[in-house]
């Protein structure tokens, strides 16, 4: 059985990394709530301008719209933005959006698709690599760094918009962590380049009849810079609901890192005490056995 000394230097060791899990717990939570305001306030625009332009884009199948809207008119390249954390000591989050990540990769090949992977933020990029090292194109670490911003989204769009110009994909869909609560986030992988085609089911009736949309003063002037900013702002939104997630698995996990920090430093005093007790207890027995023999 181990010495008092070692028990003693187990429980210094289990307490200290307790009181670091507690205070990357408290952080956590403080860093979450703004997170999550943030994430709260991005969506109904968001939704809305993803209904609007997927409805437009639509209307715009086989045409002669802007291929920003209505796509190139063929799916064989997928472009698959990974968005995961620069860090881990978050739970599952990273591990999520990677496995959603490899089922969706997987699908595609077994299609007879081309995948690229654009990887946003180092676990994901670095949890990929091993398996389909090859094909990532592109990798964006450091985000939000000291606080996440809208440039952020900007370099992001900004480079999918390079690749999708140059010709390199067809279709772009990013996976990230949609948040629910400090519990829950649901892994979502949503289309970007083209907006996917409304459902009948959730699509507003004006738009699932076939709206038509009036642009003044032009059409193309008014597309062009509302494609590109759209673009911006979905991933802006993705960026949101990736940090509030990520606040909340964080805390969530730092939590039950702490409790279970507890639990083995009263394990290790139990062990201490009962070891203390049976050395205390032989050497009772070692006097009164001397003294009988005296």
């Amino acid at each position: 059985m181990p010495s008092l000394k070692t028990f003693r230097l187990r429980i210094r060791s289990v307490q200290s990394t307790q009181k670091i899990t507690k205070a990357m717990k408290m952080v956590a939570a403080a860093k979450l709530r703004r997170a999550q305001e943030q994430a709260t306030a991005a969506r109904p625009y968001a939704e809305a301008m993803d209904k609007i332009l997927a409805s437009l884009g639509a209307s715009f199948k086989g045409g002669t719209g802007p291929r920003l809207l209505a796509g190139t008119g063929s799916d064989k390249v997928h472009l698959v933005i990974v968005a995961t954390g620069d860090r881990g000591l978050c739970g599952g989050f990273n591990s999520t959006i990677v496995r959603e990540a490899r089922r969706m990769i997987r699908s595609l090949l077994a299609e007879g698709k081309t995948v690229k992977i654009f990887a946003v933020g180092r676990k994901g990029r670095d949890q990929l690599r091993r398996d389909f090292g090859p094909m990532i194109v592109d990798t964006m670490t450091d985000l939000g760094r000291p606080r996440l911003s809208f440039g952020d989204a900007q370099k992001v769009a900004g480079r999918v918009m390079e690749m999708f110009e140059a010709g390199e994909f067809d279709v772009a869909t990013v996976v990230f962590n949609r948040f629910k609560s400090a519990m829950t986030q649901i892994v979502t992988a949503q289309q970007l380049i083209p907006p996917p085609a409304p459902e009948a089911s959730a699509a507003a009736p004006a738009a699932a009849g076939g709206a038509v949309y009036e642009f003044e003063p032009d059409e193309g002037e008014i597309l062009a810079d509302l494609l590109p900013r759209n673009l911006t702002v979905q991933i802006f939104r993705v960026l949101l609901e990736n940090a509030a997630s990520f606040y909340g698995s964080q805390m969530t996990a730092m939590d039950n890192a702490s409790r279970n920090a507890g639990d083995v430093i009263k394990k290790l005093t139990l062990q201490m005490n009962r070891s203390r007790q049976a050395s205390i207890t032989k050497e009772l027995i070692e006097i009164i056995s001397g003294a009988e023999a005296i």
